[in-house]
């Protein structure tokens, strides 16, 4: 199996609830190995950016607004942006995950564990993972410069 990097972003919701340490032991605990990590105000281009292969959804408006922080009244807009590497890293990073809606996402996955749904409707999974090859590439780099991950 080659060995594969991910982007896993540590959302507004997540931060907020002090959940960035449950988080990374999780994913350490997977056998990952993290390359990149860094503190990111995420402006409303890059959560466009981000969430550009959905835009024109009718849920687009409420992603942006949450990956801001804006959803939940959050003033300072941070994420933890983290790469993962290692053999199989997107496929381990998602189980670990869990699916994205909280209420079908597995007992003791992330999401299972911490995530929930809002009264306003809204998916409150605390993580974001890279769905597969060619997301993980174009997210890596729209999040991270190549001198800002270990090389190896």
């Amino acid at each position: 199996m080659a060995v594969e990097k991910t982007l896993i972003l540590i959302k507004p919701d997540g931060m907020h609830r002090k959940l960035t340490g449950l988080v990374i032991d999780r994913l350490d605990a997977a056998g990952l190995d993290l390359v990149g990590t860094k503190m990111v105000s995420v402006t409303e281009k890059l959560a466009r950016e981000h969430y550009k292969s959905h835009e024109g959804k009718p849920f687009f408006p409420n992603l942006i607004k949450y990956i801001r922080g804006e959803f939940h009244g959050f003033k300072d807009h941070r994420v933890l942006a983290l790469v993962y590497r290692g053999e199989n890293a997107i496929g381990k990073a998602r189980a670990v995950a869990g699916a994205t809606n909280p209420e079908h996402a597995a007992p003791g996955t992330i999401r299972g564990s911490f995530g929930r749904i809002s009264t306003a409707g809204q998916f409150e999974n605390v993580v974001h993972a890279s769905s597969d090859e060619a997301d993980a590439e174009r997210e890596v780099n729209l999040w991270f410069k190549p001198d800002e991950l270990l090389k190896g």
